[in-house]
């Protein structure tokens, strides 16, 4: 009996497709362990037990496990920059306080609720005084001075507020901290003196100071606080990027970790030829 057109088809495919088998098997494993394992598995020879490992999709796994790694460690260095940032805006916040109360005292004296030429008025004022400078000098984050400029100009802090953070294997950025022991307004925090409050024109002196400070340091609080949401926001970014990665790294691993000879040949055939049952259906 004739064979069909398509028996005839079929048959020319296959061999076909056998013949690339053969070509890109001698291609890929001639000469080498696995080819040897490979042509004794098909003659029926023993086969030293082995399992087959895919080097490509280790080789980019590895990477992407590695990249996974690098972005996670820069999120904890980005994660630190913005704790730093919160260290800063905390005592800032401290230092506006302080002027806050410093104003009120100014005010009641005004008022005649306070009097201006007590003893203990002018030293709570003072006192007040001496908690911004010991807040500046004491604001620090594992030792970093954040708002002292005297502390400046060693490996971790450069002399103008440079904080550097390294947030990718290539590079990282800044961050600046504002010197505050020596305001940009010209106002010197040794300006602030309590003695001045006995005599309503020096007492004006004194209001002008304390507000001239406050509007400085509440904008500079206001910064610290818009970077440091900034700086959380990014490592949680970069917190989801590794997991990202993360995820990769297993989907080009092998599903199966003893990956036979075996399967590595059946693999072969159906991925480059298919199956008989489905190539006719």
């Amino acid at each position: 009996m004739a064979l069909t057109d398509i028996e005839k088809s079929f048959i020319l495919d296959y061999s076909s497709r056998l013949l690339e088998q053969d070509m890109l098997t001698n291609q890929l494993f001639a000469s080498s362990s696995v080819g040897r394992d490979l042509r004794s598995l098909v003659l029926g020879e023993p086969v030293r037990a082995t399992t087959f490992t895919n080097p490509f999709e280790e080789a980019i796994s590895g990477r992407l496990r590695a990249d996974a790694g690098a972005t996670r460690q820069a999120s904890r260095n980005v994660g630190e920059a913005g704790s730093m940032m919160g260290v800063a805006r905390t005592e800032m916040a401290t230092i506006n306080s302080a002027l806050t109360d410093m104003e009120a005292i100014i005010d009641k004296i005004n008022t005649g609720e306070l009097d201006g030429t007590s003893a203990v008025v002018q030293s709570d004022y003072n006192a007040l005084r001496d908690k911004i400078t010991g807040t500046i000098s004491g604001a620090d984050f594992n030792g970093i001075a954040v708002l002292d400029s005297s502390q400046w100009g060693t490996d971790q802090i450069d002399a103008n507020g440079n904080v550097y953070i390294q947030s990718g294997k290539d590079g990282g950025f800044n961050i600046t901290f504002h010197s505050v022991d020596t305001p940009a307004s010209g106002t010197n925090w040794s300006d602030l003196s309590g003695a001045d409050l006995a005599a309503a024109g020096t007492r004006a002196d004194q209001l002008g100071f304390v507000q001239s400070l406050s509007s400085e340091m509440n904008s500079i609080q206001n910064m610290y606080e818009s970077k440091e949401d900034g700086l959380y926001s990014q490592e949680l970014s970069l917190q989801s990027e590794a997991q990202i990665l993360d995820n990769a790294a297993q989907m080009r691993k092998p599903s199966d970790p003893n990956y036979s000879l075996e399967k590595l040949l059946a693999d072969l055939i159906l991925r480059d030829s298919g199956s008989i049952i489905d190539g006719i259906g």
